[in-house]
């Protein structure tokens, strides 16, 4: 699929296949296409190149409402002078087409009502009614059309976090019981992680990635994907056959089959151990000095920065359920430890957001 708006590229000739009752996220920053990627399925955006087929039948030439896919809006997109019941119900009852009896429209939107968890709420209109259930009131509209595939445009967007967390259990477990297809475009890489199946990362309208969660996580595909992830140190340097120079330092790398130019050393967060100055270090470790700055408190863990003497800002993240935060006195150097086996070397493709 390919889509251009002026010289502006959207879609890079992806291609994409997506399995049938899977959920699958795809993970982008703002302007990587994932929106216009959505739109294009949904029949919404005309495509330059390219074509979509949903089960081997041609989309290209089908209308959006005649294509059997749902769409559910960040902005839950609800009638306000409706009530839940009657948002539910509108597109069976204003359907051109096979319109279902009254009977089986009411049969459809009360089954659709008790799976989503608002009994109750029929009546009440969507304005009376909470973020995370207005949410709910957008899937069940979409789904009780019985669609093939749904698409969810950044739908816990306008959550507040602690709906976002209850509503990813939920979207999964809703999708599990009706075994429909859907890709949930997102920019959180938490989120994405968290609800995929599959992610797919998109950068810059193309697919840089596509694997199941702890793949894309533990393995990103190259300094773009890792950047993206927010979760990785990466240093620029040298590499060599079992090494690679970087900051001052020739740190050992594990199973990098080969030297390459272009390349990163990756170092996940989590991965580093604060030691101090004088602590040895063994054949299988890599170090680093650096002096410690401050820390940040998030709940379940602890993130602290230090900085190299380049001046490049390491970050350590502790989490509280492993072991006590450790407490370093500012300006004080530390030594940064971490297995060579878990660093990366990665291609240094970058990411088109800072």
């Amino acid at each position: 699929m390919s889509k251009r708006y002026g010289s502006r590229i959207a879609l890079d000739g992806i291609t994409l296949d997506v399995a049938d009752d899977s959920y699958v996220s795809l993970l982008g920053a703002s302007g990587s296409g994932k929106t216009v990627l959505l739109r294009a399925i949904a029949g919404f955006e005309p495509l330059d190149g390219g074509t979509i087929a949903l089960r081997g039948e041609p989309l290209s030439d089908r209308p959006a409402h005649r294509r059997n896919i749902g769409f559910v809006f960040q902005n839950f997109a609800l009638f306000p002078h409706l009530t839940v019941q009657q948002n539910i119900a509108f597109g069976l009852e204003n359907r051109a087409a096979d319109r279902p009896s009254a009977r089986l429209v009411a049969e459809r939107v009360r089954a659709m009502v008790d799976l989503v968890g608002l009994s109750g709420l029929e009546s009440r209109a969507v304005t009376a009614i909470s973020g995370g259930q207005r949410q709910r009131v957008a899937l069940a509209r979409t789904l009780v059309a019985e669609p093939t595939l749904v698409l969810l445009d950044e739908p816990l967007g306008a959550l507040d976090a602690n709906l976002r967390a209850r509503m990813c259990g939920e979207l999964r477990r809703i999708r599990e019981r009706l075994g429909v297809t859907f890709l949930h475009v997102t920019g959180s890489e938490t989120e994405a992680l968290a609800m995929g199946d599959e992610v797919v990362v998109l950068d810059a309208g193309r697919i840089a990635q596509i694997g199941a969660p702890d793949t894309v996580y533990g393995r990103p595909a190259d300094a773009a994907v890792a950047k993206f992830l927010n979760c990785y140190n990466m240093f620029a340097g040298r590499p060599g056959p079992a090494s690679f120079e970087t900051e001052g330092a020739r740190l050992p790398v594990r199973g990098m089959p080969e030297p390459r130019s272009g390349a990163v050393y990756a170092i996940r967060h989590d991965l580093i151990a604060v030691r101090p100055i004088d602590a040895a270090v063994e054949e299988a470790e890599a170090r680093l000095t650096g002096d410690f700055l401050a820390s940040e408190y998030s709940g379940p863990a602890v993130t602290s920065f230090f900085r190299l003497p380049s001046g490049t800002v390491v970050t350590v993240e502790d989490h509280l359920s492993h072991r006590e935060p450790q407490l370093f006195e500012p300006g004080r150097a530390y030594g940064l430890v971490w297995r060579a086996a878990d660093a990366l070397v990665l291609p240094a493709r970058e990411a088109s957001r800072a």
